[in-house]
């Protein structure tokens, strides 16, 4: 140890212990005070205790002034401001030393409004049903509604919180005037998910387990016969993170129904068994990849592509490409190949 260190070991130990023998002779004092009977004497002894202490602590402060004006003390560093947060961590609250609670609107899935786009196919009704639209033009808005909120924070004293998510996705024919420009379709997709947070490193190059989820899922179009689309699903997900790339391995069980009020008996046939979605951040660029195939001797492949970048605080540019099926229910056996380009809103937590 240098003489510097020792000089401020031993100086800290001397201002540790020098209060003790003080704060006895004070205990003291205050016991004699106490014992004695006279007011007027008793507030005297009081008053003599107080500038006796009094002193005291100015004797300590001018010691310490007469410490070198170049020594430097060691202070904590501030916390870092503005440091890039995950998507998981955002999405799930995984930074346990950021403010979590309940009962607060979060972000769940993207957010977005295409006001333009072109997509070539579309569900074709059967000879009488009554279709939404007659005739469905080629260029249609389409948006997404997602949102969350926390149920049940560190259930039962563990890691996983309890979540209620939404979700709204629609198709707007808003270019049909002929038609008054209906909304062609909208699914909705409440759901009940637990999710745990998990900080396992893998051992995958940095790889890293940070979320894993079960979900109860219902997603419907809220349509009458023959239109009706709907099913129940569990849903398992698990949610990995390498610095900018974020990856999320999802698959579901669907609950069986009667066949009598199956509206779609071969939805499976289409959606397969679960989907792989992966986003790389590369400075404010946002790439997202979304995969799906249904493993099965007719093999159908979905694909979206996006693409988004921040033009306003909580607002970017954002550009969707869809191939495949299941893009929404009422079109899930139909090959669709759509194009969209809007804006994305940012996470706002």
């Amino acid at each position: 140890m240098n003489p510097f260190a020792k000089f401020l070991f031993f100086a800290a130990l001397c201002l540790c212990l020098s209060p003790l023998p003080a704060l006895a002779d004070l205990a003291s004092g205050l016991q004699n005070c106490a014992s004695l009977t006279d007011d007027r004497e008793r507030l005297a002894c009081y008053d003599r205790l107080a500038v006796s202490a009094s002193d005291a602590g100015a004797d300590v402060g001018a010691e310490l002034a007469v410490l070198p004006a170049d020594v430097e003390t060691e202070v904590a560093p501030p916390a870092v401001q503005g440091e890039a947060v995950s998507l998981l961590t955002r999405r799930w609250e995984l930074d346990e030393s950021r403010p979590r609670g309940r009962f607060t609107l979060m972000m769940h899935r993207d957010n977005y409004l295409l006001p333009v786009t072109y997509n070539n196919s579309y569900y074709e009704p059967k000879e009488g049903e009554e279709y939404t639209v007659e005739e469905v033009k080629g260029f249609e808005a389409k948006y997404q509604i997602s949102l969350k909120t926390k149920l049940w924070q560190d259930i039962l004293g563990s890691r996983a919180d309890l979540w209620f998510g939404y979700t709204q996705q629609s198709y707007w024919q808003i270019y049909n005037v002929d038609e008054s420009a209906p909304f062609r379709e909208t699914n909705y997709e409440p759901e009940l998910l637990v999710n745990y947070r998990a900080n396992l490193n893998l051992g995958l190059g940095g790889l890293r387990l940070r979320t894993l989820t079960a979900a109860l899922n219902h997603q419907s179009n809220g349509r009458s016969e023959p239109m009706s689309r709907s099913w129940n699903r569990v849903i398992g997900q698990v949610g990995l993170e390498n610095g900018p790339l974020t990856l999320l391995l999802k698959s579901w069980y669907r609950i069986p129904e009667s066949r009598s009020d199956d509206d779609n008996r071969d939805i499976d046939d289409y959606f397969g068994p679960g989907e792989l979605q992966a986003y790389y951040l590369k400075e404010k660029h946002r790439f997202g990849m979304m995969l799906r195939n249904n493993f099965q001797s007719e093999n159908r492949t979905s694909v979206q592509l996006e693409w988004s970048y921040p033009i306003l605080d909580k607002v970017g540019i954002y550009v969707q490409y869809f191939n495949g099926y299941g893009e929404n229910l009422l079109d899930y056996d139909q090959h669709a190949n759509r194009i969209g380009v809007g804006f994305i809103l940012t996470d706002w937590n």
